[in-house]
C-alpha cells in the first residue's frame, strides 16, 4: 500500500477556519509532523482528534526529513502542519516536499487559511500582482536594503514583522518613501484583529503599543529607485 504525505493548512487564529477536509486528514493519518507539538495538540484537542505527534521545525527539519520520507515509503500516511497557516509559507515544509519529490512521492496539499492571503485581501492595496518577501531582516544594514528593494519593485510587497520592531519599520519606510501606501494587518482572525491603512508617514506617526502577529503591505509611490548593484 502506497503511503501518503499531506501538507495541511491550519487556522491562523479562529479555529473555525479549519476545513472539513483538513479535519478528516488529521483524524485519519498515522502521524502528524508539527512545528510545535504543544501548539498542535491544543488544536487537535479542540476537535477531539487523538493522533500521534512528532516535532518537525526549523531547527530539526534537516535531521528529521529522511526518517519521515522513509515512514511514508513504508506505506504510512503523514500530515505536516505548521503552527498556523500553510506549510512552506515562511514555515517548515520545503525540505520535506523536495525530498518527497526526489523519492517519487507526490505531496497532497490541503489548502486553507494563510496570513499572507488574508493580508493580500484585507490590505485594500493593488494586488493584481504582488510579492511576498518573508520576514523582515533584523540587522540595520540588511533592513535598509530590504525596504529599498520592496519600494523599488513596483508591486505591492508583503512581509512579516515582529511587534517589537514594527514601530521602527514604519519609521524606516516613511523615511525612504513617506507617500507610499501601507497596510498593517495585526492578529488576523483573532479577537483583537486590527487593520491599519494609510501613507507610510501617517502610520509612522501613530503612537500605540504593538502586540501580536503582524503582516505589512507596502504599495510603492514610484519615487524611489533600487540603487544596489
Amino acid at each position: 500500500m502506497d503511503g501518503k504525505l499531506y501538507l495541511v493548512s491550519t487556522p491562523i487564529g479562529n479555529l473555525e477556519d479549519i476545513t472539513l477536509r483538513a479535519l478528516n486528514i488529521l483524524k485519519s493519518v498515522d502521524l502528524i509532523a508539527a512545528e510545535d507539538t504543544r501548539h498542535t495538540r491544543q488544536l487537535l484537542s479542540h476537535f477531539d482528534i487523538h493522533a500521534k505527534l512528532e516535532s518537525c521545525h526549523a531547527f530539526n527539519e534537516h535531521s528529521k526529513v529522511a526518517n519521515l520520507i522513509e515512514f511514508v515509503k513504508n506505506g504510512n500516511s503523514l500530515a505536516l502542519v505548521s503552527d498556523a497557516g500553510t506549510p512552506s509559507v515562511a514555515d517548515p515544509g520545503f525540505l520535506l516536499v523536495r525530498s518527497a519529490l526526489e523519492a517519487g512521492i507526490e505531496p497532497v496539499v490541503i489548502p486553507g487559511v494563510s496570513a499572507l492571503t488574508f493580508s493580500v485581501t484585507a490590505s485594500a492595496l493593488p494586488v493584481d500582482k504582488f510579492a511576498f518577501w518573508g520576514f523582515a531582516p533584523v540587522k540595520p544594514g540588511k533592513r535598509g536594503k530590504f525596504f529599498a528593494k520592496i519600494l523599488a519593485d513596483g508591486r505591492t510587497g508583503f512581509f512579516f514583522e515582529s511587534p517589537f520592531r514594527i514601530e521602527r519599520t514604519l519609521r524606516e519606510i516613511a523615511e525612504l518613501s513617506p507617500e507610499s501606501k501601507v497596510a498593517v494587518i495585526r492578529e488576523a482572525t483573532k479577537i483583537h484583529e486590527e487593520i491599519l491603512r494609510g501613507s507610510a508617514a501617517e502610520l509612522a506617526a501613530l503612537k500605540k503599543a504593538w502586540k501580536g502577529e503582524i503582516v505589512v503591505g507596502v504599495y510603492p509611490d514610484g519615487n524611489i529607485e533600487d540603487n544596489e548593484e
